[in-house]
């Protein structure tokens, strides 16, 4: 038994007044969001003075045990909840405020309590988004990667450091997904893309590769993940799950958002006036950068969509709008990795 309301429904009186400093007269929740790992919950808080209502979200271990083992396998709770306890607030990149965060001791049952950032529009893994989105959402990659660039103060946090039994575990059960992701997929997907794939795999099954050390990533950085127009439009974008923080480089992060998030129409047309809008923000953070120095890294980038495409599709609850999503991710991340030759050159490296 966790020390704290594991769900919406176990929430009383007096744990909204030890919060909140005052306890509403009455509440009730709705679910909200897409997530697979994850169940978020928007709070609406009546109190006595008429004040209200206020509303709230909330975000609580998946209900489901296939997805919520996934997670606590991988450490995901555990990242997200030391995420907003440790790092959120020393970093100009934006997210919802975290008003409680606790977790229990095996890392299965989290809640995180937050602002309500509404009214705002969520992201669209599968509808895509406007160049404008595309904009904001990489100049708050840069929020997140220049503070943490080759910072030992964050990039030597304990709790941050690669798991080698995870990593372990994610290679032996890598063929079982490419296995699951070939049968579900494999007349829906184009041939071209479902070979990259398969080439991926039997990588991925011997990959004993070291990630670099040079930023925070935030590993999960697409459509689905932000919110736009936030606060009926006084910021432009927040970015919310950081389930898989972890320590790599930056342009893993933007390599992704362009190849699974934002559409290859989009990424063909305006990739390199994104990636030097990226650069741009960097070096205007203290970190100097232009596009011909990424370019590897961005091009290696592109197989953690295609990578994260066939794993987690594998191994959390199998949903019509989950299948849409993972397709649409594998597409995107397949279409910049044939462009630009990303096999081959982490066959090189």
């Amino acid at each position: 038994m966790s020390g704290f309301p594991a769900h919406p429904d176990e929430i009383t009186s007096d744990w909204w007044a030890a919060i909140l400093g005052r306890a509403p007269e009455r509440w009730r929740w709705e679910k909200i969001g897409t997530g697979q790992v994850g169940d978020s919950v928007r709070f609406t808080l009546d109190f006595s003075d008429g004040l209200g209502p206020t509303t709230l979200a909330g975000k609580f271990a998946a209900a489901d045990p296939t997805s919520r083992g996934t997670a606590a396998m991988l450490g995901l709770y555990a990242r997200e909840v030391r995420f907003y306890q440790a790092l959120a607030a020393q970093l100009p990149i934006r997210t919802p405020k975290a008003l409680f965060s606790d977790m229990d001791a095996d890392g299965t049952c989290f809640f995180l309590l937050f602002e309500d950032l509404g009214p705002a529009r969520g992201g669209n893994q599968i509808a895509g988004c406007t160049l404008a989105d595309a904009r904001a959402v990489v100049q708050q990659a840069a929020r997140l990667h220049a503070p943490s660039w080759h910072n030992p103060a964050i990039l030597d946090l304990a709790w941050l450091q690669p798991d080698p039994d995870a990593a372990a575990q994610v290679r032996a059960l890598y063929p079982k997904a490419q296995a699951v992701f070939r049968e579900r997929y494999r007349d829906l997907l184009e041939p071209e893309y479902m070979n990259l794939c398969e080439e991926l795999a039997e990588i991925m099954a011997t990959n004993h590769r070291t990630p670099p050390r040079t930023s925070l990533v935030h590993g999960d950085f697409r459509l689905d993940n932000m919110m736009f127009d936030i606060q009926g439009g006084a910021e432009a974008v927040a970015v919310l799950d950081w389930q898989t923080l972890a320590i790599g480089t930056g342009l893993t992060d933007v390599a992704y958002f362009l190849g699974c998030g934002i559409g290859d129409i989009l990424r063909r047309a305006h990739e390199r006036e994104l990636l030097a809008l990226y650069c741009a923000e960097m070096t205007g953070r203290g970190v100097p950068l232009g596009i011909d120095a990424i370019w590897d890294d961005y091009v290696l980038g592109g197989l953690h969509g295609v990578s994260t495409a066939v794993f987690s599709s594998a191994f959390v609850v199998r949903t019509e709008r989950g299948d849409a999503n993972f397709l649409s991710m594998a597409r995107g991340a397949c279409a910049l990795c044939l462009e630009h030759g990303s096999i081959a050159l982490m066959k090189k490296g």
